[in-house]
């Protein structure tokens, strides 16, 4: 395992006020076309494409949607990737006809066919939270398709607290609760960031705004079930050993929801992995938080992979 370089670096991180979750200028002006959709062997794939260059896929959060990526992520990374984001099942544009509950191996498969697709592997494959879990599991069962995956807020099952509060979530919709207005701003606000950004005077009447836009609809009850219970169910413990591809586990001190003792299990697990700790950053920090610094990061370990991949007869796995 190897600690990240950026891991103290002695200053606040710069804040910005805006909720990853708000469409981009350009996804606003396209509002009401029809969107693109893959037809995989089990689900019906909404997603988007920018820019130009190597093939970078983004996996969203439990809840997340393509747009999650647009305000933060797509303006820098464009400039130098063909980046494809993407509605999980259960969300956004994405259908899916089979029976729930699904496994995060079903989850991973709509990835791996959407890479197959619409882009040109092997991809880097970047996630956060249940994102980060199937950029492992598409690690585990689609090795060829992959140069390396970046995991962030991740874990390799859930245990403890992770597996307590997820199971009380999914208990109280399953007894007819829900969270909405600002109950659900308050709760979730306190789950995606640390508490200087939530103490923060200028930004927190900002992420208030946003995040009460969000939860005046029915996205995140809706999807809370269908993508949060594997996040409970799945276990990746026996198989991580055995796994091939470059995975960089990215872990922040102040992450409530996926503590950083679960990313280091995954590290220890897995003999192709590096472990990078950030500190002062939540679960969400890289929406408005700290993406100035989390991006530039990511960049860099995708043209590492892309240079190491240069003239290797399986590209993306280490011998």
């Amino acid at each position: 395992m190897e600690a990240s370089p950026l891991t103290s670096q002695g200053r606040v991180p710069r804040l910005c006020a805006f909720w990853p979750l708000r469409p981009s200028p350009e996804r606003a002006a396209g509002k009401g076309e029809r969107m693109p959709q893959y037809e995989g062997s089990q689900a019906s794939i909404h997603y988007e494409q920018t820019g130009d260059g190597p093939d970078v896929v983004w996996v969203s959060g439990a809840g997340g949607t393509a747009g999650s990526w647009d305000a933060y992520q797509l303006p820098y990374f464009r400039q130098w990737f063909r980046n494809t984001t993407y509605d999980a099942r259960g969300v956004g544009g994405t259908t899916c006809g089979r029976a729930q509950p699904w496994p995060i191996e079903e989850f991973a498969l709509d990835v791996a066919e959407l890479i197959r697709g619409v882009c040109e592997p092997p991809v880097a494959l970047v996630g956060l939270s249940f994102g980060a879990g199937i950029v492992q599991q598409v690690a585990l069962d689609f090795p060829d398709l992959l140069t390396c995956g970046i995991a962030m807020g991740t874990g390799a099952r859930s245990v403890g607290w992770t597996w307590d509060y997820q199971m009380a979530e999914i208990d109280w919709r399953r007894q007819g609760g829900r969270l909405d207005g600002m109950m659900a701003v308050c709760h979730y606000a306190a789950m995606y960031y640390p508490a200087r950004v939530l103490g923060d005077r200028e930004l927190w009447p900002k992420l208030r705004d946003e995040l009460l836009e969000y939860y005046t609809t029915d996205t995140a009850e809706d999807s809370l079930i269908a993508q949060w219970e594997p996040c409970v169910t799945f276990d990746q413990t026996a198989r991580l050993p055995g796994c091939r591809v470059p995975l960089h586990i990215v872990a922040f001190d102040q992450d409530v929801q996926a503590v950083p003792q679960d990313g280091e299990e995954v590290a220890a697990l897995c003999p192709a992995a590096e472990y990078h700790l950030f500190e002062g950053m939540g679960h969400c920090s890289i929406y408005g938080h700290t993406h100035d610094v989390l991006n530039p990061f990511i960049k860099g370990l995708v043209e590492r992979h892309l240079v190491a991949g240069e003239g290797e007869t399986r590209p993306g796995v280490r011998p």
